[in-house]
């Protein structure tokens, strides 16, 4: 049994880092700019006003360069999170219909489907936006409910249908 259990969570842990990495691979992250090297090792201590011009002129054009990542990179951790989002809820629907029969795949599957809703939730909070974060979080909610439901209550109401026929 424990051994059930183990293998579950390593199908999981697994189906997630796979969704996880084939999102890197595939949709590249922005890259962080280059500091230009006057600002890595520039003293406090300017000798002459064209020294101190072109610090300050490369000062803010790191500025800028770096502002603009910041942009992307809440951009990305966005995009990161729908794209996410649907894998999980392909993996969720997966588990839950076409692989029902086959409990300790489908089991696992499920498994990595809610460790890849997390982790989309968690790259929505990147996006540094409060109604994105709202709408990953209640997308979240409303898959776990659902999940809940047709997992572990639509099952027991079942038989006490039969029954009641």
């Amino acid at each position: 049994m424990i051994i059930r259990i183990i293998y579950t969570f390593l199908v999981g842990i697994f189906l997630a880092i796979f969704v996880g990495v084939g999102i890197a691979a595939f949709y590249k992250e922005p890259t962080y700019p280059e500091m230009p090297a006057v600002l890595k090792y520039c003293t406090s201590e300017a000798k002459n006003v064209g020294e101190f011009t072109e610090f300050k002129a490369q000062a803010e054009a790191f500025d800028k360069a770096e502002l603009a990542f910041r942009d992307q990179e809440k951009t990305y951790n966005r995009n990161v999170a729908i794209i996410a989002i649907i894998s999980a809820t392909i993996l969720v629907v997966a588990s839950l219909t076409l692989l029902k029969k086959i409990y300790l795949i489908a089991d696992g599957i499920l498994l990595g489907g809610v460790f890849t809703l997390i982790y989309s939730v968690m790259r929505g909070f990147g996006a540094q936006d409060t109604m994105f974060q709202f709408f990953v979080v209640s997308v979240g909610l409303i898959i776990s409910l659902v999940l809940g439901y047709v997992k572990f209550i639509s099952p027991t109401l079942a038989p006490a249908q039969k029954k009641a026929k």
